[in-house]
């Protein structure tokens, strides 16, 4: 009684009043809310319980009491990382260290230290239990308030429907307010219907359904049309899948001409330095597939000298390939094509010869075997479309940086000095020398820029595969048919038959397979040469009749 008269003497008796409700709103509080941890920790342990069957309830009465830690406590049980101690029964989370088990208080999370392996013991759990432990885990992301969370929680729920599950979806399809979301809500019940015994409640989900790419929409047709009786709604089954296999043929398509414009992609930057180097000097390069390898050896080396910062490392490893391999470029062409023009065998060989020591050059210097280049975050994963469309960042990347070297490559040919010199010595070389172009010096600066790029595409390269001393092989001869195809020294040639030999031999795939669709490419371009012999965009100017 000390408290209220000391509060009434000093500020009155309304301000007694205010006081004492909310002393007894701080109690109250505190004793629900002591209430609702005994409640959770006492759900906790009983997940120890005697059979399955306890545990099931268990799962259920966890979810029931809404703690922030229930997701964490039914996360940890379904990967198998749920103990308890042996001394006293308590309930624990575990993670692995070298001593034993870092454990935590599976209700507070309260840090108890490292324990040795044998005074745990794993909560077992079986199959129907895995099921209650995604549904118990789905129910609680379904009042998540992102958007995403709830999205992935109802494709949980898609192939394990009940009638729990049911209610739980319709209750929250009536206070749904994203449209996607709300689109996968319809598609869960309609599936559920289609166990339904009433036939129009069937034949009404079937329609529902009319359009669903989702594979587990169309597996469970499949399955339905498969021991449906009734012949109108087997009837609207054959239209509703017609419809879906419509659809997912689209789709695949645009997935095929992804995958053809991403590999045209990586044969535009091989190739498109090969077409200058040709075009300029009708040089048959065949080391330009150890130039490529160069600049992606180039891009390892400096991201093994900034360990930690992916995405600074490619910046660094683009101009740093290009300089490398720009660098040897310029040297071959002057330690060894500069005495050889006019004689396209013997640079053949000698060019073949430089290969197999790059190759060697790297096997000594840095390893034979094969070595792995980190991914940056940012061209990691997919962009998901849809469930049946999705396109990975680093091919979509790689495409727009393919574009962007092509039209740097063409702005540095069509507005500079070089790039004037270049065009004059390759459209007719002995009247650019009578005009004073040293054609030596833009023959080694020609060289050295193609050379350049290929090392810019190893960069590329890099990202989409394992680095090794043989990785330039694979890329040399696509590089020649898709210049040869385009256009000897035709940089919108080269660009055009690269994406088309791309789209190409993606469609060909799925039918003949990988090999036999570069057959059939190579034969394709043979019997084009032998129709038009420079090219879909052959090269202007005198020289170019010769």
């Amino acid at each position: 009684m000390f408290l209220p008269r000391l509060v009434k003497r000093s500020f009155g008796q309304s301000w007694c009043l205010q006081g004492v409700r909310w002393l007894l709103a701080l109690l109250l509080f505190g004793v629900t809310a002591v209430a609702f941890a005994a409640d959770f920790d006492a759900a906790v342990q009983s997940l120890n319980g005697e059979n399955f069957t306890v545990k099931e309830a268990s799962i259920g009465d966890v979810v029931d009491t809404g703690h922030e830690r229930s997701s964490t406590v039914l996360e940890s049980m379904l990967n198998g990382l749920l103990y308890y101690r042996k001394s006293d029964g308590r309930m624990v989370i575990v993670a692995p260290v070298e001593q034993g088990y870092q454990v935590q208080d599976a209700a507070s999370g309260e840090d108890l230290g490292v324990l040795g392996k044998r005074k745990v013991r794993k909560i077992a759990i079986n199959n129907a239990l895995r099921t209650s432990l995604r549904n118990a885990l789905a129910r609680l992301s379904l009042s998540s308030t992102e958007r995403d969370v709830r999205y992935a929680a109802v494709q949980e729920m898609l192939g394990t429907m009940n009638k729990d599950s049911r209610a739980l979806l319709e209750d929250r399809l009536a206070m749904e307010t994203d449209e996607r979301v709300r689109d996968l809500l319809g598609t869960a019940l309609a599936l559920y219907k289609l166990d339904s015994q009433d036939r129009d409640v069937r034949l009404q989900a079937v329609q529902d359904l009319d359009g669903s790419i989702i594979p587990q929409v169309r597996n469970r047709l499949v399955g339905l049309l498969a021991s449906e009786n009734d012949a109108e709604i087997n009837r609207v089954l054959k239209q509703v899948l017609g419809s879906i296999d419509a659809r997912l043929q689209l789709y695949s398509l645009a997935e095929t001409a992804f995958f053809g414009l991403s590999l045209g992609s990586v044969l535009l930057l091989a190739a498109i330095g090969l077409a200058i180097t040709f075009g300029v000097m009708g040089v048959i390069n065949m080391a330009h597939g150890e130039l490529i390898m160069l600049g992606a050896y180039t891009t390892y080396l400096v991201q093994s000298a900034l360990p930690g910062h992916v995405e600074l490392s490619l910046l660094v490893a683009v101009p740093a390939a290009f300089m490398v391999s720009g660098a040897f470029g310029i040297a071959i062409e002057r330690g060894v094509i500069r005495f050889l023009y006019g004689r396209p065998l013997e640079t053949l060989l000698a060019t073949f010869g430089i290969s197999l020591i790059l190759q060697q050059l790297v096997r000594s210097t840095i390893s034979a075997q094969n070595v792995t280049v980190s991914n940056p975050n940012w061209m990691s994963g997919s962009l998901h479309i849809n469930e049946a469309f999705s396109l990975t960042y680093n091919r979509i990347y790689i495409l727009i940086f393919s574009l962007v070297v092509f039209f740097a490559l063409l702005a540095i040919l069509k507005k500079t000095s070089l790039g004037l010199q270049v065009r004059a010595v390759s459209q007719n070389r002995p009247m650019a020398k009578a005009m004073g172009i040293r054609s030596e010096w833009v023959d080694a600066m020609t060289f050295g820029l193609g050379s350049g790029i290929a090392g810019i595409a190893g960069v590329a390269l890099s990202q989409l595969t394992n680095v090794g001393p043989n990785m330039g092989q694979s890329y040399i001869i696509d590089s020649f048919m898709v210049v040869v195809f385009g256009g000897v020294g035709n940089l919108w040639g080269t660009m055009v038959g690269a994406m088309s030999l791309g789209v190409a031999n993606k469609i060909l795939e799925p039918w003949s397979g990988a090999v036999l669709a570069k057959i059939l490419v190579l034969v394709f371009i043979i019997l084009f040469i032998q129709k038009r012999p420079r090219g879909l965009f052959p090269q202007q100017g005198r020289a170019a009749e010769h």
